[in-house]
């Protein structure tokens, strides 16, 4: 089965030559060596770059176990480029499994190599062009890229879109979205048929890979479950506004353990590092400036979310919500969690203070998009509650509505517009509409 990523494709296209490692993040499984081995090898042949151009090493494969000896690494490079006139693409999946060893031209002890400087001494070489990914404990978060500094150029890789699963799913589209939205985008989940096949995988991968990776990488020993209780938590309160203090506080309610708001910040952190869950921060749109708490969480992967909660939790609002959360990542955006704060005289007669939530303000650096998710707007009533916020908002940027509804998109009197789900996640030009 072939899935196109072209909006990852195009990235890495974008960025050849550029002079900076490529470095390829995201959650493991998410598809990083299949983008590069696969999809991007491809389009290296098309573009009539021969396979001996191409240097490709998957550094988990025991067969490559020697290069994870940096010496061996960079001499195996090195004697692959054999041609000072010819352009080198070097491609190397799972870094991380590149372990440090000490100088052998130095006596002192701390004096160490490892990976970072053999991609740092490639980089010198004006005919190689470097690509690599890490996603293990050791290069699962950000880490990645502050070791390289000002020379590493990130591409964050997420699950498939709605549109890659809908394009790859193979026959009856109609439960395309149905499955979507309960088992995510991990591509395995493409080749599996059952319900238990797709919840074991999902369980399976949570428990035994990700929450191991974050265990093992902070060497946490005694916390293990008190991990796999907030996950749960979280995955309750996916899109809900919260943070460390009422996490701590919603843990000792329902556990009966006391854990200091500073620990679950730190965890949350790890959570995030690991590209398991992003957080939307709330941004007041009339001040112009960011609230510090609450935020909202969601998760990389919606499937993921649901297979925690053993799929028992299927509210549509919030499922939509994380995963058009995703969709505006994907497409490269910065979301925030808007807050419009607006005065009026009570029913009591007294002037008070209200804060009114935008879901989404997407911001791509140059425009600005207002986003609402909603399930229904069956009447007036709903839909005047829906928009009541993205009305106060004093500017011309666009404003729309997205719905589960499949509807044919419309604006209303204000320039609203109106877009079912389906619509949105499908065609990338629905929010310019």
């Amino acid at each position: 089965m072939i899935i196109k990523r072209d909006i990852y494709l195009n990235r890495l296209i974008s960025k050849k030559h550029n002079g900076l490692i490529k470095i390829v993040t995201g959650i493991r499984r998410c598809g990083k060596s299949y983008l590069l081995f696969e999809l991007f090898h491809a389009h290296l042949n098309e573009v009539g770059i021969k396979d001996d151009q191409i240097i490709e090493i998957s550094l988990d494969d025991e067969a490559n176990a020697k290069y994870r000896n940096p010496m061996e690494l960079g001499n195996y490079i090195r004697s692959r480029m054999t041609d000072k006139n010819r352009e080198y693409y070097v491609i190397l999946d799972e870094i991380q499994h590149v372990k440090e060893v000490k100088n052998p031209w130095l006596d002192d002890p701390d004096e160490t190599i490892g990976f970072v400087d053999v991609l740092l001494g490639l980089m010198k070489m004006k005919n190689a062009d470097i690509y690599v990914t890490g996603s293990n404990s050791k290069m699962l978060s950000s880490d990645i890229v502050t070791q390289f500094r000002d020379r590493g150029d990130e591409i964050r890789l997420y699950p498939l879109s709605f549109k890659e699963f809908y394009d790859a799913f193979p026959d009856g589209k109609d439960n395309a979205w149905k499955e979507y939205y309960t088992y995510g985008g991990l591509p395995r989940i493409m080749s599996l048929v059952t319900h238990k096949e797709k919840s074991d995988y999902l369980q399976n991968l949570f428990k035994n890979t990700y929450l191991k990776d974050v265990i093992d990488r902070h060497k946490i020993r005694n916390d293990k479950q008190i991990l796999d209780d907030l996950v749960n938590i979280v995955s309750s309160s996916v899109g809900s506004l919260t943070n460390p203090k009422k996490l701590s506080d919603t843990f000792k309610s329902k556990s009966g353990i006391s854990i200091s708001s500073t620990t679950i910040d730190t965890y949350m952190e790890y959570f995030e590092e690991a590209f398991i869950i992003d957080l939307a921060r709330r941004y007041d749109i009339k001040g112009k400036k960011y609230i510090g708490t609450p935020l909202k969480y969601y998760f990389s992967d919606i499937g993921l979310r649901n297979a925690r909660l053993n799929f028992r939790q299927q509210e549509e609002n919030h499922i939509m919500e994380n995963i058009l959360f995703t969709e505006l990542k994907t497409r490269g955006y910065n979301v925030d969690v808007g807050v419009v704060e607006y005065r009026h005289i009570d029913k009591n007669g007294k002037d008070v203070r209200t804060q009114l939530e935008v879901d989404f303000v997407a911001n791509d650096g140059g425009k600005i998009y207002y986003i609402q998710s909603a399930l229904h707007i069956d009447d007036e009533q709903k839909r005047q509650q829906e928009i009541n916020s993205i009305l106060r908002i004093p500017d011309s940027f666009k404003k729309i509505v997205v719905i589960k509804d499949d509807i044919m998109p419309w604006h209303d009197e204000n320039g609203i517009l109106y877009t079912g789900i389906k619509e949105f996640l499908l065609d990338a030009n629905a929010i310019h509409r």
